[in-house]
């Protein structure tokens, strides 16, 4: 469902006015960009997703349906399939034997942040898409499967599985859990 101020948004968007769609963006892009920076674990990356999505948004206004769900959720998927193309793409040209190199980290707290990231990263993206959907972004069940177009079940038990795997990582590791 969305909101009223979406909606009256939404539609002065449609109609040509650039003071709605920079509203518009300012309510959704940190929602994107989060969704982005999760999946990526790159802000560059993430930031570059979230631009092609408003981007995208300016050229296809129409296409949002608000009977589906709400325009953040929407948002949210556009940038998901954004991120499959990317990811797709960069298969194709990543060297083999390539590792990132961590940053210094200053503290403790820190340093269990960036092995979390970590892990969220390392985790296969269909439950790494639920973890940032439910687990960080606080969405309900319902609003990640219509987003990652699944069952409701599906979203639960990827959730399940995603936690089992992040709590073996992160003993491994050291993090307290």
């Amino acid at each position: 469902m969305i909101s009223e101020a979406d909606g009256d948004l939404l539609r002065r968007f449609r109609a040509g006015d650039r003071d709605a769609f920079t509203a518009l963006y300012r309510t959704h892009n940190a929602c994107v960009f989060r969704f982005a920076r999760l999946m990526t674990g790159d802000p560059v990356k993430a930031a570059e997703v979230t631009q092609d999505v408003f981007v995208w948004l300016i050229h296809h206004p129409g296409e949002f349906d608000p009977e589906r769900g709400g325009l953040s959720g929407f948002l949210v998927g556009v940038a998901r399939k954004f991120l499959k193309r990317r990811s797709r793409e960069e298969q194709r040209w990543v060297p083999l034997g390539e590792t990132a190199i961590a940053p210094e980290l200053r503290s403790e707290s820190a340093h269990d942040a960036e092995l979390l990231r970590q892990a969220i990263a390392a985790l296969p993206v269909r439950y790494r898409e639920v973890v940032a959907l439910c687990g960080l972004e606080g969405k309900s069940y319902e609003d990640a499967a219509a987003i990652v177009d699944c069952a409701v079940g599906t979203v639960r038990s990827r959730l399940h599985r995603a936690r089992a795997l992040l709590a073996r990582k992160l003993v491994g590791r050291g993090c307290p859990v």
